[in-house]
């Protein structure tokens, strides 16, 4: 078992997989910068309380690193199972949510303990290769990523399945009843694969700013696929994207109209009448697909994993 690092925490969340770039005394307390007796003069951040497992696929021969956060009354609780949220993109987004968590908390419960899962980058990859490859349903990706690889997310979808969630399952006291998936662009995309295809791996979905424009909308296409030849889809679906998320005259504005598209696919699900889903979403105004995501990430904390 190994610590995670603060030092790895970025990762690519811009829609042409480009790099992203990434208070009160009260809510910094308990925040720890190193473990007890180690110097800490230069030394990594280090995110205390947190674990970093290693976790292979025996299909493809990589290996991925699975960040985890454990509640804080889970070592109290012996006998209670924890709803958990896997969230993609880990080296960014698993600090943000799990400070997030522990923020909005301060003065009374808003969202509930959960076990947070961090799903991180296959291991000796960079992190925008190995997420082009993996959070992608064709290889029909962007001109402008030129030879890098795309498509693999079922193959992933597959790894998760069979090899993450059972790991975490058997490791920790997580109720699989009660799975999120989180994801943020391509990993926002990754989940429309996954809640069209094999909607009960989770029970809750947050798309987060998703690329639908991908492929020149194909999860558009997924979706028509699945309406037509089903006529439930149990799920919980909450959706974000930042109001600049769409053409304009600025450097904030996206080239791809992620706001109607979301809007477009919300339609479509209310309009297939899915006894079993509920569905909601929000546009964050003044935000774009750089500053959105921690925001989005409080919101879907507040929608999918409320106090009780």
């Amino acid at each position: 078992m190994r610590v995670f690092s603060a030092a790895a925490a970025i990762a690519m969340f811009t829609p042409g997989a480009l790099l992203l770039s990434a208070c009160s005394e009260k809510a910094d307390a308990g925040t720890s910068l190193s473990e007890p007796g180690v110097a800490t003069e230069g030394a990594p951040y280090v995110l205390t309380g947190t674990q970093v497992w290693s976790v292979p696929d025996p299909v493809s021969g990589r290996s991925y690193q699975v960040f985890v956060s454990l509640p804080a009354g889970y070592e109290a609780n012996p006998g209670r199972r924890y709803p958990t949220l896997y969230v993609t993109d880990a080296d960014y987004a698993f600090p943000i949510i799990r400070q997030i968590a522990r923020r909005v908390n301060l003065d009374g419960p808003v969202v509930q303990e959960f076990i947070l899962v961090g799903l991180s980058y296959a291991e000796g990859d960079k992190g925008a290769d190995s997420r082009r490859r993996d959070y992608t349903p064709t290889p029909n990706g962007p001109r402008s990523s030129g030879a890098a690889v795309h498509g693999g997310g079922a193959a992933y979808q597959t790894y998760l399945k069979t090899q993450a969630l059972p790991f975490i399952e058997k490791t920790f006291r997580a109720d699989p009843s009660r799975r999120v998936l989180l994801g943020h662009s391509y990993g926002g995309l990754l989940g429309a694969q996954i809640l069209f295809s094999d909607p009960a791996m989770f029970q809750s979905y947050v798309l987060g700013s998703p690329s639908l424009w991908y492929d020149k909308g194909y999860m558009m296409g997924v979706e028509a696929d699945y309406a037509r030849n089903h006529r439930d889809l149990q799920a919980q679906v909450f959706m974000y994207v930042g109001g600049h998320e769409k053409p304009g005259p600025t450097r904030r504005n996206s080239e791809a109209d992620m706001v109607g598209d979301m809007q477009t696919l919300q339609r479509n699900l209310e309009s297939r009448g899915y006894p079993g889903l509920k569905i909601s979403s929000v546009v964050l105004e003044d935000e774009d697909h750089l500053t959105v995501a921690p925001v989005g990430f409080t919101r879907a904390l507040e929608a999918v994993l409320p106090a009780r």
